[in-house]
């Protein structure tokens, strides 16, 4: 039995064990940097198979590193397993939270490191028998959800001498990921003012909500004088409690994200300064609490074609019609236009030709060549942050229906699925393969390291996050 053979065979016949595993993550879901549940079920497991596992990665209490092997070269795969809030839900195609303001696996996550999990071991299983060298790293990376766990976690060096990553993420296609994502800075502005009547004597206050308004005013000025790409978004977090008080303290929070990260620095620069003068206008004092920032992603053209290539060699995934039903129960509460608006960006990020009449199938089991020019995310990933440190591949593959809105009750229902179980065996195969090829193929791995050379063009990874800053 050759090297893939015991690859496939062993995720084969971990299958409803795996499942199970996934499903335990999505029955127990936490949030970001409160994953004691998932990480210790994984690590446990892992440890189990012979992988030595070490605790505290970037400062947070719930990443690990799980490694195997000796020697070169080093593949490392990222796994998550964060929930978000709010999404608790029944595994049912209409909302129903099982805990009033729980969390929920509105991400998939639960399937998410899993699967790589899975793909370790099944590597594992593969290097011994076939008496492989090199070495293999699992890393479990919270808070993907906030963008904090591998950004502290590269901040610390923790992927420096990786030979290259992989990755994946449940979608609702099966394609490779190769565009880029915004880079991004996440972080607070606290405002201080003088509490005061504010009838009786008003002109004894200075209102820390007049300094959050006066800077969310300047900045948007500033929309006008930025990359057309660039988004800004904020919620005001404190402003206040009553109207008869005027505001001794206010503070709003921002997403700050471009195209390159060079342009989030330069634009939070501006904003700073918007800052300083909203608190000069208002008679307060204020300070800026930086919570993270990411990159833009780095695609590898050689990554992406292999894992294409493993992807379509694998191509084993198939939907029963129960499944199918489900499925398009769930799209039927979708807001309106979201199967029309998943299958534009298919069409977008695919070099396939798509007929409309694809629409109508709610499960894609089909592999999709990607596009040469895909579209831009409109989000942010700290994978990025890992794809300029080391090259770094990723995946998409279904794990719910066409159309699935992002961090959804119906994402949480068709992740703690058969249908998220399927995408996510699926991804194990693909990325597996991927890594075999990356160990046994030096041309293969010379050749995605020329590719991150060159895309990279002589820039260095620098971390964004301010020395002083702590993962929260």
């Amino acid at each position: 039995m050759d090297a893939q053979d015991v690859i496939l065979g062993h995720i084969r016949d971990k299958d409803e064990e795996l499942t199970f595993i996934a499903k335990d993550i999505w029955d127990h879901p936490q949030v970001a940097l409160q994953e004691e549940y998932a990480s210790r079920l994984l690590a446990d497991k892992m440890e189990q198979d012979g992988f030595s596992i070490s605790w505290g990665a970037g400062g947070m209490r719930t990443a690990f590193i799980a490694e195997w092997g000796e020697g070169a070269p080093i593949i490392g795969f990222l796994g998550e397993y964060d929930a978000l809030p709010g999404l608790s839900q029944a595994l049912s195609s209409q909302k129903t939270a099982l805990e009033d303001g729980g969390a929920g696996h509105g991400c998939g996550h639960n399937l998410f490191g899993t699967a790589c999990m899975a793909s370790v071991m099944a590597l594992k299983a593969a290097m011994q028998q076939a008496g492989i060298k090199g070495r293999l790293r699992f890393y479990g990376c919270p808070a993907e959800e906030t963008l904090v766990g591998k950004t502290f976690m590269a901040r610390d060096g923790v992927f420096d001498d990786l030979d290259a990553a992989i990755s994946w993420h449940p979608g609702d296609t099966n394609i490779v990921w190769n565009g880029s994502s915004l880079a991004m800075n996440s972080f607070k502005v606290n405002f201080h003012g003088v509490a005061a009547h504010a009838g009786g004597s008003p002109w004894l206050g200075r209102s820390a909500l007049d300094g959050v308004m006066l800077m969310d005013t300047g900045v948007n000025y500033m929309r006008e004088h930025v990359p057309p790409e660039s988004r800004i978004h904020s919620v005001v977090t404190s402003g206040g409690q009553a109207p008869n008080v005027v505001p001794a303290y206010a503070q709003v929070w921002y997403f700050l994200r471009a195209p390159r990260r060079e342009q989030v620095d330069e634009m939070y620069r501006w904003m700073q300064d918007i800052a300083k003068g909203a608190a000069l206008m208002s008679g307060t004092t204020h300070e800026i609490e930086f919570i993270t920032g990411c990159y833009d992603l780095l695609p590898n053209k050689t990554l992406s074609d292999l894992l294409y290539q493993k992807m379509a060699a694998v191509d084993d995934m198939r939907f029963s019609e129960q499944e199918r039903q489900f499925a398009r129960e769930l799209q039927a509460t979708f807001p309106t236009g979201s199967v029309q608006h998943g299958f534009d960006w298919m069409k977008r990020s695919t070099s396939a030709e798509l007929a409309p009449a694809a629409m109508e199938d709610p499960l894609w089991e089909g592999v999709y060549a990607h596009s040469p020019t895909p579209p831009r995310l409109g989000g942010s990933t700290e994978v990025a942050d890992v794809s300029w440190i080391t090259p770094t591949g990723q995946i998409t593959t279904t794990c719910w229906p066409l159309g699935t809105p992002g961090h959804s009750w119906q994402t949480v229902a068709s992740s703690g699925s058969s249908i998220g179980a399927k995408g996510m065996i699926f991804a194990a195969k693909t990325m597996a393969l991927a890594g075999l090829d990356l160990l046994v193929k030096p041309d293969v791995l010379k050749a995605a390291k020329d590719d991150f050379e060159r895309t990279r063009a002589g820039q260095r990874y620098i971390s964004p996050l301010p020395p002083e800053a702590r993962p929260q």
